[in-house]
């Protein structure tokens, strides 16, 4: 992201999840938070030195494709961070963004696409701005990987819209 956003946010894939982010996720989805295999955490490094975490995300591999969900932040926290923190995560697009980011960057390079579901605007716009693209109503979205010809496309929303939602 940046010298200045590395300093206080460490992104990292975590082998336990929900150990991490149960309240985050609870909180936004009022369920417990999945034990997918992948898990993604944002971690606020506090002024005490401290870690928090502060944003999550999970992925789903089924080969060929992978889902995403589960994306949430902790608002307390971020009202709690600096103005300049604050500021900080503004410039690179929002804490959000970053956690979507460095797993899109972790993991799209291993299946053809990634899909998602998306109702929300604010979500749709971050997720919009790192490639996705509606590709059947009411909310399947996915962000292809690699260049694929229309059936085969095709083939992956079928695959993907079966497991819906996720």
């Amino acid at each position: 992201m940046s010298d200045a956003f590395d300093d206080f946010i460490i992104v990292t894939e975590v082998d336990r999840g929900p150990a991490f982010a149960a309240a985050i996720f609870e909180r936004k989805y009022r369920a417990r938070v999945p034990d997918f295999r992948h898990h993604v955490v944002a971690f606020w490094k506090r002024a005490d030195g401290s870690f928090v975490p502060v944003s999550y995300v999970h992925f789903t591999d089924w080969g060929d494709i992978m889902a995403i969900g589960g994306a949430c932040t902790d608002g307390d926290l971020l009202r709690r961070m600096s103005d300049a923190e604050r500021a900080e995560i503004d410039r690179v697009g929002g804490i959000n963004r970053a956690v979507t980011r460095y797993s899109l960057d972790r993991f799209a390079p291993r299946c053809d696409a990634v899909f998602g579901n998306c109702g929300d605007e604010r979500s749709w716009g971050i997720l919009s701005g790192l490639g996705f693209e509606r590709v059947r109503d009411p909310h399947l979205i996915a962000r292809w990987s690699r260049p694929l010809d229309a059936e085969r496309q095709r083939e992956l929303i079928e695959k993907a819209a079966a497991f819906a939602p996720f």
